[in-house]
């Protein structure tokens, strides 16, 4: 009797431990997930993360995630969570893998909310422009040609390998997208003038670039280096096509379709959204070559304040974006999404 008594005591104490390792769980509602933040959270010229971080975390937890991206914490306040994974699928994955591994934390109710800033699609967007992302195309999986080596030059260079796909493609929860997209579709979003001038001069007063930006619904696709031009627009194009997207290509940023996968094998794809602003164009215009925009000594380069495709629309974007985003949060938070 002695003995038996004794073993329910250990069963006992076992349960009763693992039930407050569960209650002292944090629960988080909605992790948002900016790349990158220039300088300071709080207070400066901003990036991907300033505008949520003062909006929701600030004043709030901050924890140090073990396999995170260096110099990165996830910051939490009131059910809200924010990490900078850094850029790139490669720092994006293993961010969210660190933090999703983490017990710490309870994701088991939580949005997960990708955010930052993208290229826009020439001939139907402009800068400015937010677009809910309704799925997720990884641009580097499959085959790659140089078009000097191509038997017809003008034609894609990519071409598609079906040993990827489990990966190279996410379609996220329409579902959801429509519900955020019917929440934030009449969200009045602002350009510059300066912006607008660029656009109009650029594409001949052509109607789809004069126009004001918007919030719409749009394809992603992920590339592992910042790419421009005629051919790998193109390429999106087409990639858009074959995985039968369910909204045209709209923007391409370095990150999103590595989040979806490392969801998709989580079990938790179907509470992810993505949300991004275009700053900059997917093609060279008005005479600019690679050599001149990425070549920090030239004087329309992408390092110096004054391009078009730098300062000037940044900072207005990034915050569209949150007018669009906050709205989402909110409503996770209040529990009306």
């Amino acid at each position: 009797m002695k003995k038996a008594f004794t073993v329910f005591l250990v069963v006992l104490v076992c349960f009763s431990s693992l039930f407050a390792a569960a209650e002292d769980k944090i629960e988080v509602k909605v992790l948002i997930l900016p790349k990158f933040e220039n300088g300071e959270m709080s207070g400066d010229f901003p990036g991907e993360a300033q505008y949520y971080y003062e909006g929701y975390l600030e004043g709030g937890e901050e924890y140090m995630i073990e396999g995170g991206m260096p110099g990165s914490v996830l910051y939490y306040k009131d059910g809200v969570a924010l990490y900078v994974t850094g850029m790139g699928k490669v720092n994006t994955a293993l961010s969210l893998e660190a933090i999703l591994l983490d017990d710490r934390f309870d994701f088991s109710d939580c949005y997960f909310f990708s955010t930052g800033c993208a290229g826009s699609a020439v001939g139907s967007t402009v800068m400015g422009d937010v677009f809910v992302i309704t799925a997720a195309i990884d641009y580097d999986l499959g085959h790659h040609a140089d078009p000097r080596e191509m038997v017809d030059p003008s034609r894609p260079t990519w071409f598609h390998d079906s040993g990827y796909d489990s990966s190279s493609y996410k379609l996220l929860n329409q579902d959801l997208t429509d519900r955020i997209y019917n929440l934030v579709k009449d969200t009045e979003i602002e350009t510059t003038e300066k912006t607008s001038a660029f656009m109009a001069y650029t594409f001949d007063n052509a109607e789809w670039a004069t126009r004001q930006p918007m919030v719409l619904k749009g394809t992603t696709v992920s590339g592992d280096n910042y790419w421009k031009g005629y051919y790998d627009h193109q390429n999106a194009l087409l990639q858009c096509e074959y995985y039968g997207a369910p909204d045209p290509f709209a923007l391409t940023e370095m990150e999103d379709v590595a989040l979806a996968v490392v969801l998709d094998r989580f079990g938790m794809l179907d509470r992810y959204f993505i949300i991004r602003d275009s700053v900059n164009m997917d093609v060279f215009m008005n005479g600019v070559t690679p050599e001149s925009l990425w070549d920090p000594n030239n004087e329309d380069s992408l390092s110096n304040e004054d391009s078009i495709e730098a300062a000037d629309i940044f900072a207005t974007a990034m915050e569209n974006n949150y007018k669009v985003g906050s709205r989402v949060v909110d409503a996770i938070l209040d529990g009306t999404l």
